[in-house]
């Protein structure tokens, strides 16, 4: 995790990894090729999230073949998530987020509204108020640097205007946004 606790590109790969195993046992290669396609199309291909290794998922004991043997080396293997895999995703969907500026602040957002499902209602609640409070930073920010060149030639102040706009409809939906089972 970094530093104010949001979570890195290797434990982005972990949360999609086990909240899809959460929803239920699947081969390896299936596993992997749902991981890649989900997260490539929200934050596309990067070396970054490509390096994670699902493996390690079995070798820490988060996820097992689900009928017991000793065969985790075959990919069609089905998998299963175990207690201690299910207790590390909560961790993950618990972790703070970033504001959505970039590709892999908007995969975040995407796995843990993919997952957020898995969490009780009160954590589901904390959830979205650490968004929205991740929101309104962004546009302080945004805010701020406009405020301070507005009398700048050029198109800076139409784009930071697209920004603030786009943070502002986030902000409102997130505010409007109903935590339900």
């Amino acid at each position: 995790m970094y530093k104010d606790l949001s979570l890195l590109p290797r434990q982005a790969i972990r949360l999609a990894a086990l909240g899809i195993l959460a929803t239920g046992p699947m081969s390896y290669a299936r596993l992997a090729s749902e991981v890649r396609q989900f997260t490539s199309r929200l934050a596309g291909p990067s070396p970054e999230l490509m390096g994670a290794s699902i493996e390690l998922l079995r070798l820490e004991g988060l996820a097992r073949p689900q009928d017991g043997s000793d065969d985790e080396s075959h990919p069609e293997t089905m998998l299963e998530i175990t207690g201690d895999g299910h207790a590390e995703l909560i961790e993950l969907l618990g972790a703070p987020v970033r504001p959505p500026s970039t590709e892999f602040g908007r995969l975040i957002l995407g796995l843990k509204f993919r997952f957020m499902h898995l969490l009780d209602a009160p954590a589901r609640g904390d959830q979205i108020a650490m968004m929205i409070d991740a929101c309104e930073s962004e546009l302080a920010r945004l805010v701020d640097l406009r405020t301070r060149h507005v009398e700048e030639p050029g198109n800076l102040i139409d784009w930071l205007d697209f920004e603030i706009g786009q943070v502002e409809d986030r902000l409102e939906w997130l505010r409007g946004f109903s935590v339900r089972d």
